[in-house]
């Protein structure tokens, strides 16, 4: 169906297709609704949105409704699970095509799945992928400017996201069983025996942003908050019948294996705090934890179940993601032993994530780091490029410049822009083609040689941090050419072979 769709495209002008975009993208997501018929009517349907911490609040939040005892469905950035089979995003998109998702929730209908959680992107709300979604819980994470050359303003990129909780009134209501299972059908005494699920709003009430998002319709409103410091009180919003409830956490500590925070929150009677310790690093996992937790208590899941299925999970899939491998045999006859340094991949790639990630790099002991990093082409928010390498000019002691998704946009220009805020940082430029290395700065074209280079500069107790890509798939070449890669597995590869 994609290439069908492309092949149209091809041969439509492109000043015409413009024009006639917005029609086409809607009657498309129309389209493939009709043809998986309606498949989200007939689950429990969370959309996550925000501009940082989606992909990890999905992941816990399947992970936490697996450990309940349900069966769900999600799509993300980093992963896809159908109810039966889990497996990497290969798409090189978050929200992909209409006939995809629709496909996929149909997948997740037939394997019986009672969840479904889609993270849903600016993007893909302006269109229309959201448009034909029968959500029930929105999640916002929280809002930065992002995308601003694709939406004009920060202003519009907010509004854009806007459009999702706007469309939540027009969602129908749906009925559930005991066993979480949408009714079929429904007849006035059935529904007798059925509980109706409440269209929800679910926002991070430390981002200034909260009010907006919170200002839109729903029967059920739950903030959470830690500082308070932008929160909203109650009495802001449009109507009195807005009001909201409001989960409060605190005591965060964050150690070198664990971060562990507090639940205080009226919902449920606790006031005195329950204590949640997950084996996740950062304070932002805690913020990511508390989507989870209002997701659980707005579906009325025992806390305790909550708070097991955080604890049980070890990882999310290319964040902080830590790359174990044991060196060969070397010529010398010596035994394989195990890599003294840390290689860790994570999908950091605009300003404020590559900050946080540098505040969590704190808490493993390490001497030095050596940071491999590009940036993103295709007129995708050309101003963080020296901005990113400025961070990692200020943080890193060695900083290695290298290709991303360069999509049509020349890769080496990308790279010297990049690089040019790790000067302005401080780094000197370092010859690779040099007998002697004397920089801190390498410009290195192949991102398989940056990664080579870097884990041949690590030394006993350094760590080398790849960003920008985490467990994606594949790179964005020019003219929509997609080049298969795994940051992962070109570590795993690089280090098998160091002796």
């Amino acid at each position: 169906m994609d290439k069908i769709l492309n092949i149209i495209k091809r041969l439509i002008p492109k000043k015409i297709f413009k024009m006639l975009q917005p029609v086409y993208h809607y009657l498309l997501s129309w389209t493939a609704a009709l043809w998986y018929r309606w498949p989200s009517e007939k689950l429990i349907v969370i959309g996550v949105t925000g501009t940082t911490g989606k992909t990890t609040s999905v992941y816990l939040m399947a992970k936490m409704l697996e450990s309940a005892g349900y069966k769900v469905g999600y799509t993300s950035t980093a992963m896809f699970n159908d109810g039966v089979k889990e497996w990497l995003n290969d798409k090189k998109m978050t929200m992909p095509g209409r006939f995809f998702t629709q496909k996929i929730i149909c997948a997740m209908v037939r394997n019986k799945c009672q969840y479904a959680i889609i993270e849903t992107t600016s993007e893909g709300i302006r269109q229309f992928r959201h448009k034909f979604i029968n959500y029930d819980i929105l999640v916002f994470t929280g809002l930065y400017p992002e995308h601003i050359e694709s939406h004009g303003s920060f202003t519009k990129y907010k509004e854009a996201k806007g459009k999702l909780f706007a469309h939540l009134k027009n969602c129908k209501a749906k009925y559930v069983c005991a066993e979480c299972r949408v009714a079929k059908q429904i007849t006035g005494i059935k529904k007798l025996d059925l509980a109706r699920v409440k269209k929800c709003i679910i926002a991070n009430g430390d981002d200034e942003n909260a009010e907006y998002f919170l200002n839109f319709w729903a029967e059920d409103k739950l903030m959470y908050t830690k500082t308070r410091k932008h929160s909203v009180s109650p009495q802001n919003t449009k109507k009195q019948t807005d009001k909201f409830k409001i989960v409060e956490y605190g005591e965060v500590k964050v150690d070198s294996d664990a971060t562990s925070f507090k639940v205080n929150n009226l919902l449920t009677g606790f006031r005195t705090g329950k204590k949640i310790s997950l084996q996740l690093l950062g304070e932002f996992n805690a913020a990511n934890a508390l989507n989870v937790v209002c997701v659980g208590l707005a579906l009325e899941i025992d806390f305790e179940k909550i708070r097991t299925g955080l604890e049980n999970i070890s990882e999310v899939p290319g964040r902080f993601e830590k790359i174990t491998s044991t060196r060969p045999s070397s010529s010398k006859g010596e035994g394989a032993k195990e890599i003294d340094f840390a290689v860790i991949v994570d999908y950091a790639f605009e300003p404020n994530a590559v900050n946080k990630l540098y505040e969590t790099l704190k808490l493993v002991p390490h001497k030095k780091v050596i940071h491999v990093l590009g940036s993103a082409g295709g007129g995708r928010d050309k101003a963080r490029r020296p901005m990113l390498g400025k961070i990692a000019g200020e943080k890193a002691d060695y900083v290695i410049v290298t290709n991303e998704d360069p999509y049509d946009e020349d890769p080496q220009a990308i790279i010297d822009q990049v690089a040019e805020g790790a000067i302005k940082a401080g780094k000197k430029i370092n010859d690779v083609s040099a007998s002697s290395a004397r920089g801190d700065l390498f410009k290195i074209l192949d991102r398989k040689e940056a990664i080579k280079k870097a884990i041949s500069l690590a030394g006993k107790n350094d760590v080398v941090l790849i960003t920008g890509k985490g467990s994606e798939q594949a790179m964005c070449l020019a003219h929509g050419e997609k080049q298969p890669w795994d940051d992962r597995e070109v570590v795993r590869e690089i280090l098998s072979k160091k002796g």
